[in-house]
């Protein structure tokens, strides 16, 4: 799956709020999400920029993936289905 070339970090911020993960703090241009919901916190960085670069929207798609203990193709799937 292609992913998308126009998503905002603010966009992406609000589709991870179904996996649990919500904004702790904002400093400068720069959210930080954090998740309970495996029992362990994790944390993630997202730039709140108009588009996200692709590599770092992998990155991020990846870190949370493995944080799910899910394929990452299937995150994809979920977050960005068409």
């Amino acid at each position: 799956m292609k992913l998308p070339r126009d998503l905002a970090g603010g966009e992406l911020a609000s589709l991870l709020r179904r996996y649990g993960y919500e904004i702790s703090r904002q400093t400068g241009s720069h959210l930080r999400l954090t998740s309970m919901s495996k029992g362990t916190e994790h944390h993630i960085t997202i730039p709140r920029h108009k588009y996200l670069r692709l590599g770092t929207l992998s990155a991020i798609l990846t870190d949370i993936a493995s944080y799910l203990e899910m394929e990452r193709s299937g995150l994809e799937e979920e977050l960005f289905g068409r």
